[in-house]
């Protein structure tokens, strides 16, 4: 009995270890099921965010080769960045005499993603501003607006007038030329850029009185499609210039021509110039036997100065002939920028650049040098603002003029009635719209432009996302509720530009439509109401309520035809290649 007893215990604690063995394996299958997911997810989420870091990685490689490769600066054909625990290496390879194309291949722990840029030497004009503005200045006057920010090389003065970006007011230069040489048709060729021992082109000068240097005209063309120049000011070595710069400016190869033509080179810094001091101005680029420069001289044509040839901070030689003196013209002095009696910013941004600045409701930084009666004290941190370069050269125009001419000529004023294609095409008299006109090619007017009340202007299909362009030698006059189209594809505009210094260059009426304006030697007038995508011109005033509101897309503006310049996105896409 007792056995039997004994026996029934003993199974009791077996049964009793099954069940707790049987527990024990089902709680751990239910905590494997749990847990393996959730560490599966875990694993998924971090090698996804590896992935997209090495992604955005690649990213900052390609955004940092385009911004050396656009701006100049020196650059390998095999780059390494390192953001963090992450890493890319960029790869450039040229395509063609006009393509480059950009590799960068991210890696953050092992996961690698590579993305790939195709650059294309295209016009590369850039409007970067919403407005930018000469020595005239920029008048705003009640209620009127800028959606996007505006450079001024003059002063800025509104009547409650609001620019939402940040407003820029910078020291222009003199109106005169301190030091000039050369007019016409240059007696010599000076070739560089070709190779080393040709590299750099320099002309010495000195300056009448002591006075802050601003900026330099040089007469330029190029030959096939060379990278942009760094343009300096050098001191003096023993006859040849030193390696000591003392201000600098950068010639956009976009503003370059097949053609001579006068190109503007605003200087970064203004740094004051000693009269009876010999200075140098150093053209600095890079060197290819088939895409490279030439200045034109002529043969001792400027008493304070000779002109050599060499290689900055290396060895210079005299150029051939050694009486060539470069065409130039140096300006000195200038106006002192000034904003007054504007709102600027939205939000917490929006800054105000000047070196006086009055009266103003400033929603980001006040950096200036004098002021009053704003919302915030002047933060003093930042040097003066520098005169800037207008987006479209003097070379650029005669180009596309070239290319309407070549189209055909209308001998005459000509009348746009009803609904018209035309271009490309030159009209020696004035041209009226009164229908639609449909672009289908640059046009060049020899007389004024009018656009009638109502009237339409528009880009032809074929012109995809580029803009089109219309001339005129005269001023232009929009009417009312004029409208303007472009070709049906995302960031495709007209564009009316004028070469006339007259006080009335360009005269928008109310609510006429989205187009960019340039008027690079005269005054832009937009009327109430009137409103605009992008204003260039040397002096602009807007009245009551008009608004400008400024396209991104813009800063890349390129035009169906005209001169090569500067690198343009062709394509940016990621791949596995």
């Amino acid at each position: 009995m007792k056995y039997f007893k004994d026996h029934i215990s003993n199974n009791k604690g077996a049964a009793m270890m099954i069940i707790v063995f049987f527990f024990v394996f089902i709680s751990l299958s239910v905590l494997t099921g749990i847990v393996t997911p959730t560490v599966n997810e875990f694993k998924i989420a971090s090698t996804s965010y590896n992935s997209k870091t090495a992604y955005f990685t690649a990213e900052s490689g390609v955004e940092d080769a385009l911004y050396r490769i656009r701006n100049n600066k020196q650059i390998s054909t095999s780059e390494s960045l390192t953001i963090g625990s992450s890493s890319t290496t960029t790869t450039v390879t040229d395509i063609s005499s006009s393509q480059k194309q950009i590799t960068s291949l991210g890696d953050t722990d092992s996961n690698q993603r590579k993305v790939k840029v195709v650059v294309t030497t295209g016009v590369g004009i850039s409007f970067s501003y919403g407005v930018q503005i000469g020595a005239g200045g920029f008048v705003m006057d009640n209620n009127s607006q800028i959606t996007g920010s505006v450079y001024s090389n003059g002063p800025i003065s509104g009547g409650s007038g609001t620019i939402t970006g940040s407003a820029t007011s910078a020291n222009s230069a003199a109106l005169t030329a301190d030091q000039t040489n050369g007019s016409g048709a240059p007696t010599y060729d000076m070739t560089f850029g070709t190779a080393t021992g040709t590299q750099d082109y320099a002309q010495s000068f000195q300056v009448s009185v002591d006075a802050p240097s601003n900026k330099v005209q040089l007469y330029l063309k190029k030959v096939g499609n060379p990278s942009n120049l760094t343009v300096r000011i050098v001191t003096d070595a023993s006859g040849s210039p030193s390696s000591v710069t003392k201000t600098s400016g950068t010639i956009s190869a976009s503003l370059v021509s097949t053609n001579y033509g006068w190109i503007n080179v605003p200087f970064s810094t203004n740094p004051q110039l000693d009269a009876g001091t010999i200075y140098w101005i150093v053209l600095d680029g890079n060197t290819s036997a088939s895409n490279y420069y030439k200045i034109g001289a002529n043969n001792n044509g400027y008493a304070n100065g000779v002109s050599k040839i060499g290689q900055f901070t290396s060895t210079w030689n005299a150029t051939s002939p050694s009486s060539a003196d470069s065409f130039f013209n140096l300006y000195t002095g200038g106006i002192v920028g000034s904003i007054s009696s504007i709102r600027i910013g939205t939000g917490s941004t929006g800054n105000a650049y000047a070196h006086t600045v009055t009266g103003a409701t400033i929603l980001g930084t006040n950096y200036c040098q004098v002021g009053s009666g704003n919302n915030k004290t002047c933060n003093t941190s930042l040097a003066d603002p520098v005169e800037v370069a207008m987006p479209i050269s003097e070379q650029n125009i005669e180009d596309w003029k070239a290319i309407a001419e070549a189209g055909g000529i209308i001998s005459g004023n000509y009348t746009s009635s009803g609904s018209v294609n035309m271009g490309p095409k030159k009209i020696t008299g004035n041209l009226i719209v009164s229908g639609t006109l449909t672009l289908t090619g640059t046009i060049w007017v020899q007389g004024t432009i009018t656009i009638t009340n109502g009237a339409t202007i528009k880009l032809a299909s074929g012109y995809g996302s580029s803009e089109g362009i219309i001339i005129s030698d005269g001023i232009v006059n929009m009417g009312n509720n004029s409208t303007f189209l472009g070709s049906g594809t995302s960031g495709s505009y007209v564009t009316m530009l004028t070469t006339s210094s007259s006080t009335s260059a360009i005269t928008v009426g109310n609510n006429a439509g989205a187009v960019i304006l340039y008027a690079g030697n005269g005054t832009i007038e937009v009327a109430n109401n009137a409103g605009a995508k992008s204003l260039t011109g040397y002096f602009i005033h807007l009245n009551n309520n008009a608004v400008i509101t400024y396209d991104s897309g813009l800063a890349n503006s390129n035009f169906s035809s005209g001169p090569g310049g500067a690198y343009n996105i062709s394509s940016w896409k990621e791949t596995d290649q």
